[in-house]
């Protein structure tokens, strides 16, 4: 026995998966904080840790074996990722008695515990090598890739002591089975746990090997299997019999030739129909090849529809399905009177652009179905690659055509309408640029031969009738919108979401319900309620959701009450639906001074947008509040420059700018706005403020200013006009260069409202202001003379 058992405590490192052994270097990884402080520790004292293994359960200190080495250190290596290398060499065994921390790191009390000698005759220690060499040499012949110098270290070795460390060391045993060894006491002990361990993996490695063995055998029976129906198919062929790969190839066969390609396409077809007939069925390249004939042949190649010529017959479908759409209509029409009188003209590429909800997507179903052709969708949201629509090559795995192919293969025609839908709202990356690829797709002199890289045959899209939709076309890129014709679909003013509601939605939405016009009738007003004052929107899908909404609780009273009558009023809509989320503009109903009535447009249709200056005495500061935008504040600067020049001519103190403060405002403050088209409304604001002259409540106006006072055109006019209709506007004042705009407002407005066709400022004062500020100046020069 040995004396040194003195106790002591030593910097402790707890290891995960590793037995550590007397007398053996080890290497290893730590990258705990805690474990890289107890390494630190023992380096700065006399290098010695105590190095202990863990238990894969347990918790707390119970993890932790408490026999273990106490080790020297030999080297410490810090890495760039924060990763700790260790060399050590274990010194002697040791017991903990306690573990605990020691300021940042843990520590473990523990004392030598030294082995106990036992004295072993030359013939047991004889016998115990021949044993272990024995089951050794076993082990190493199941053993894969193990070192020859490691095996014959081991079996030259003549020390009990030796051939248990090199051994113990590299077994791939488990902690538990390790740590027994290491808590053998005495050699004999060891040994005998060491033959215990070495006859378990001795039988573990026999089961991994009849395992592979079994593998292997079924391996070589598939090779096998091959190898016969090989020889099977040989001999099917020498005797004139065919099987089903060659009756698939033959029909293949016969649908090339009926399609009637070029020779050099035809050819390529041909070809890889024979390679299918002399290719196995259980072969992946089978499959592949079975894919590619079937998606070509699928193509629509010479099948067309026969097109509606009847322009009036097509104008009563598309009337029926959508109520205005004017210009839409008419190109359509237009369209089909060519087509009437040039049938070879190659398709057209129209792009629908607006804002959400205005019909862009529906209405090309309707001119689909108008000119009896087919349909079929793209939806481009979100495309970010090339192949999406020009298709992978048929190289890759998992390769398929692009989604133009997809669609005429869906509509099983070479002349439908294909819908691009969304089509501002592709991106790129680095697979490819969409919009490049679509470049050949919608220019009707290149799309006469389309190749798609899945196809790798030219197909002709020049018959078929493309319609692009997109919100703004601004981000379009330049080439590919140079390619369409572009039609806008502006926001739906108030009576035409009236009539679209009343002819379309409300029926639509009955019969989705179970429902019947007799059962659930909405009165007129009903219908502008839900419009002004549940809804603000550019198209017609919220109008359409609170519909469906009321119908849905119409359907429920009816059920509750037991009746078969639900009238829709106001009453009843607020009953339903709440109190109403969207209130009037604020408009004054009485003449005012620095208060106009300006006009204005927004994505959910025109408003009118009050506009108010007032005038304090002060140093010549000029305000502008109301979230105005930059084009708006340069026109608040352009009014007061104006009015300036103009200041003698009206009777306005000529210094105002010097000795007055101006503020100008536009109510509801929370909104953003901007654009030059409050021009004359702050200019018409500014005078009034400054004579004194009230602006007629009546009146709304709109248009842009230069410095030299002439008025503008602008755009939104359509819009603006129902905002002024709709708050009972009397006098509308436009540009002079809007008048060809009033083609396309609603006649029921211009029947209703007084267009002023303003050329320069003056005519906008001269209309506006209640009195003339000109004539009071002249009157009071006379009674002064």
């Amino acid at each position: 026995m040995e004396k040194n058992t003195t106790t002591r405590e030593y910097p402790m490192l707890p290891l995960q998966g590793l037995v550590v052994f007397p007398r053996v270097i080890m290497h290893f990884e730590v990258t705990r904080e805690e474990s890289v402080r107890s390494l630190t520790a023992a380096a700065a004292a006399d290098k010695l840790i105590f190095l202990a293994a863990q238990r894969e359960d347990g918790e707390g200190d119970d993890r932790t074996y408490r026999v273990g080495v106490v080790a020297k250190i030999k080297q410490l290596l810090r890495t760039s990722e924060g990763v700790t290398k260790v060399m050590a060499e274990g010194e002697y065994r040791a017991r903990a008695t306690e573990f605990r921390f020691d300021g940042d790191h843990p520590v473990a009390v523990a004392r030598r515990f030294p082995e106990k000698r036992v004295k072993l005759s030359e013939e047991e220690k004889e016998a115990y090598l021949r044993m272990v060499k024995s089951l050794f040499k076993e082990y190493a012949q199941k053993m894969p890739h193990a070192p020859e110098e490691y095996i014959s270290s081991i079996m030259s070795s003549q020390s009990l002591e030796s051939v248990f460390d090199n051994i113990a060391v590299s077994l791939p045993a488990d902690v538990e089975s390790k740590q027994e060894l290491l808590e053998a006491n005495g050699i004999d002990e060891k040994m005998t746990a060491l033959l215990a361990i070495l006859q378990r993996e001795i039988e573990v490695l026999g089961a991994e090997l009849d395992i592979h063995n079994m593998v292997r055998e079924q391996i070589m029976s598939n090779q096998r299997e091959y190898y016969l129906r090989e020889q099977m198919r040989a001999i099917s062929r020498e005797l004139g019999e065919e099987e089903s790969g060659e009756f698939e190839a033959n029909e293949y066969l016969d649908r090339i030739k009926a399609i009637g390609l070029e020779s050099e396409y035809e050819k390529k077809l041909i070809k890889e129909a024979e390679r299918l007939s002399a290719m196995p069925q259980q072969s992946a390249e089978y499959g592949v090849i079975k894919t590619y004939l079937d998606t070509v042949l699928d193509l629509p190649w010479n099948i067309t529809t026969e097109g509606k010529t009847d322009i009036a017959k097509t104008r009563r479908i598309l009337d029926k399905d959508h109520y205005g759409l004017k210009r839409v209509k008419e190109r359509i029409l237009e369209t089909i009177a060519v087509k009437q009188l040039a049938p070879e003209t190659k398709g057209q590429i129209i792009c629908l652009y607006g804002p959400p909800g205005v019909g862009k997507t529906s209405v090309a179903k309707s001119i689909a179905r108008s000119m009896g052709r087919k349909y079929a969708r793209i939806a481009l949201g979100g495309v970010h690659d090339e192949s999406d629509v020009r298709g992978h090559r048929k190289t890759y795995i998992g390769a398929m055509p692009g989604r133009i192919i997809n669609a005429l293969i869906e509509a099983q025609s070479s002349d439908p309408l294909i819908l691009l839908d969304e089509i501002d709202k592709i991106s790129h990356d680095y697979r490819g640029d969409p919009s490049s690829a679509l470049l050949e797709v919608l220019d009707s002199e290149q799309n006469v031969n389309f190749r798609d890289h899945y196809v790798e045959i030219p197909f002709d899209l020049s018959k078929v009738m493309f319609i692009t939709t997109a919100n703004d076309i601004s981000v379009i890129d330049p080439p590919l919108r140079d390619r369409m014709e572009i039609i806008e679909l502006s926001s739906y003013t108030r009576e035409e979401k009236f009539h679209i509601a009343r002819e379309h939605l409300i029926p639509k939405q009955l019969e989705k319900h179970g429902l019947k016009l007799s059962n659930v009738r909405f009165s007129k007003t009903a219908i502008y309620t839900i419009i002004d004052n549940y809804t603000r929107e550019a198209g017609v899908r919220e109008l359409e959701r609170v519909i469906a909404s009321l119908c849905r609780k119409s359907a429920k009273e009816m059920i509750e009450q037991n009746t078969d009558k639900v009238k829709i009023d106001n009453a009843k809509i607020e009953e339903m639906l709440g109190h109403r989320k969207y209130t009037d503009d604020v408009v004054s109903r009485t003449d005012s001074v620095g208060m106009v009535n300006g006009l204005a447009w927004t994505a959910a249709g025109g408003v009118i947008m009050p506009l108010e200056v007032l005038i304090n005495d002060g140093r010549g500061n000029v305000t502008a509040t109301g979230s105005l935008g930059d084009i708006m504040q340069e026109s608040c600067r352009l009014a007061v420059s104006y009015v300036r020049s103009i200041a003698d001519e009206y009777g306005i103190e000529k210094d105002f700018y010097l000795d007055k403060d101006i503020h100008i405002h536009a109510p509801e403050g929370a909104t953003p706005k901007d654009g030059p088209s409050a021009g004359v409304t702050m200019t018409t604001a500014l005078v009034s403020a400054l004579t004194g002259v009230p602006v007629r409540y009546d009146v709304a106006m709109t248009g842009e200013i230069t410095l030299h006072g002439r008025v503008l055109p602008i755009g939104g006019l359509r819009e603006k006009t129902m905002a002024a209709f709709k708050e009972g506007m009397h006098t509308v004042i436009i540009p002079k260069g809007n008048k060809p705009d009033l083609d396309e407002v609603d006649d029921t407005i211009k029947e209703k409202l007084h267009f002023v066709f303003a050329e320069k400022i003056t005519d906008v004062l001269d209309v506006a202001l209640a009195s003339d500020p000109r004539k009071a100046k002249r009157d009071t020069m006379k009674v002064g003379f």
